[in-house]
């Protein structure tokens, strides 16, 4: 599938928060490391569209995502690329890929006005979870360490209710998140 409509809530935590969650949830301590490369324009038009682009590299295997703002969640457009494909993309010569370049045309930015802008290293720690996905994530970019809890549900009201669960389960205060590219961008 091209597309597809993500419900996700998230919190970044402490270092201890984060410890205390990785040995009380039934995690199996199987980390996944996985490196998001990050493209926007030089004017910041998919920022402005509310969009951001990837490349995520995991298992040797790498995938363009395009998220956009929907009703619920977001829109992400993906498509695969093979190595020589994303050293493209990563070394400025991006070329078009189907699904995602249809979404960026329909908000007017081309394929030639996407830079590449660097990378984030996350070691993940993921795992099915009373009907949610439940992540949590160790990440490292430009000398910035961060630990953020994820939840992925297949409706709105059940990710609430279970976000909101394990929040008061383990004390942990709801902290306003911006997502992982809002996060590696401010520290450009």
């Amino acid at each position: 599938m091209a597309q597809e409509i993500e419900i996700e809530y998230k919190n970044l935590l402490t270092e201890e928060e984060y410890n205390h969650l990785l040995t009380h949830l039934p995690f199996t301590n199987s980390i996944q490391t996985q490196t998001n490369h990050y493209f926007e324009t030089k004017d910041f038009s998919l920022k402005k569209n509310g969009c951001a682009l990837r490349i995520r590299e995991k298992n040797g295997q790498y995938k363009l995502t395009l998220k956009e703002p929907h009703s619920t969640g977001l829109l992400e457009t993906h498509d695969h690329l093979i190595h020589e494909e994303a050293n493209q993309w990563i070394n400025d010569s991006p070329i078009p890929k189907p699904h995602t370049m249809a979404q960026l045309m329909k908000k007017g930015i081309a394929v030639e006005e996407l830079h590449y802008y660097g990378s984030l290293i996350t070691e993940r720690n993921e795992i099915e979870y009373h009907d949610i996905v439940l992540v949590l994530d160790y990440s490292t970019y430009n000398g910035v360490t961060d630990y953020e809890l994820e939840l992925e549900a297949s409706s709105e009201a059940l990710g609430e209710m279970r976000f909101n669960q394990i929040l008061k389960e383990f004390q942990i205060p709801r902290r306003t998140t911006p997502n992982k590219i809002q996060r590696f961008f401010k520290t450009l």
